[in-house]
């Protein structure tokens, strides 16, 4: 259960009004990604933080409980989770009907974006319209590396205008992936700008930020005001670590991009506590710091 006193005091601690989590896996059998050969990489990339997070105990029965209570204790106010379908390509898929069922469980924190087959055409511009309309989710996700598709394939642009008609945001994997079954060049973010031109209305999220064309992303976000940038799966202490990559995101972040950057964690990855401490220590100012953390997702959500 929520307690209020406990979730009032962390976030005086951490001094912010607002939290939202742009991207997190429940420890549930029916959110939880399936392992197989296509994700087998990011098991050893990210083995620390997914020991720290207990991920190898995240059937036990009391895994559920212990990630709610988190996210009580943190005083978070929404926690964006996704639904998605790679199965004709990777052999993944988390039904968008579970993660509607686990949103209604757990009450309106849950915010779910949608993920479909961009390979089933019409198909999949129905069930993302339907999802949207009738079961209350709140966007798109577009994972081209698991598609097997870059993210200007016009395979997507059907999507991209649904979006665009519905008045939701898509959220894109923009950066390198660590699959070794898929191409690192899906996720170019060249190829976002190529379809923010096409489509001036979109509201679009790239998740995440970058890597190694953080430079180039940030470019295409000065360019378009309708693009944000979520630090999901990125520690925040990197960005203000010299040599990292991620020095540019910082600078322009905290700058004329300030209103376009929302965190995310993507638990388990990632430690949602330590994330947040990052955040508060990073060179930039509290009114940047509550941006980040909280304003601009929801700005961007809508809530």
């Amino acid at each position: 259960m929520l307690n209020i006193g406990e979730a009032r005091e962390t976030r005086e601690r951490f001094g912010i009004k607002m939290i939202v989590d742009f991207a997190s896996v429940p420890p549930s059998p029916d959110l939880d990604r399936q392992p197989n050969e296509h994700m087998k990489n990011y098991d050893r990339i990210y083995a620390s933080g997914l020991s720290r997070t207990g991920k190898e105990g995240v059937a036990a029965k009391d895994g559920l409980k212990e990630y709610l209570a988190m996210y009580d204790r943190l005083g978070v106010d929404h926690v964006v989770i996704r639904a998605k379908d790679s199965e004709s390509t990777v052999g993944i898929k988390v039904p968008y009907e579970d993660v509607a069922d686990f949103c209604r469980t757990h009450g309106p924190r849950f915010v779910a974006l949608i993920g479909v087959d961009p390979h089933r055409g019409m198909d999949a511009v129905r069930e993302f319209e339907f999802a949207v309309r009738e079961m209350g989710f709140r966007g798109l996700q577009v994972s081209g590396f698991e598609a097997r598709l870059p993210i200007n394939s016009k395979l997507y642009y059907p999507l991209y205008a649904k979006a665009v008609e519905l008045g939701v945001p898509v959220c894109i994997h923009s950066g390198m992936n660590f699959s070794s079954t898929s191409w690192m060049g899906f996720g170019r973010p060249i190829d976002l700008d190529e379809v923010l031109v096409h489509f001036p209305e979109m509201k679009a999220v790239a998740s995440v930020p970058g890597f190694p064309w953080v430079q180039e992303l940030v470019g295409v976000a000065w360019r378009h005001k309708n693009l944000w940038i979520a630090t999901s799966a990125l520690r925040p202490k990197y960005l203000n670590t010299p040599g990292s990559g991620f020095e540019t995101l910082l600078q322009y972040g905290r700058t004329i991009l300030k209103d376009q950057i929302i965190f995310g964690s993507n638990w388990p990855i990632l430690e949602v506590d330590r994330s947040i401490e990052e955040i508060r220590s990073l060179p930039i100012s509290e009114d940047v710091q509550r941006k980040w953390l909280g304003e601009n997702a929801m700005r961007l959500l809508g809530l």
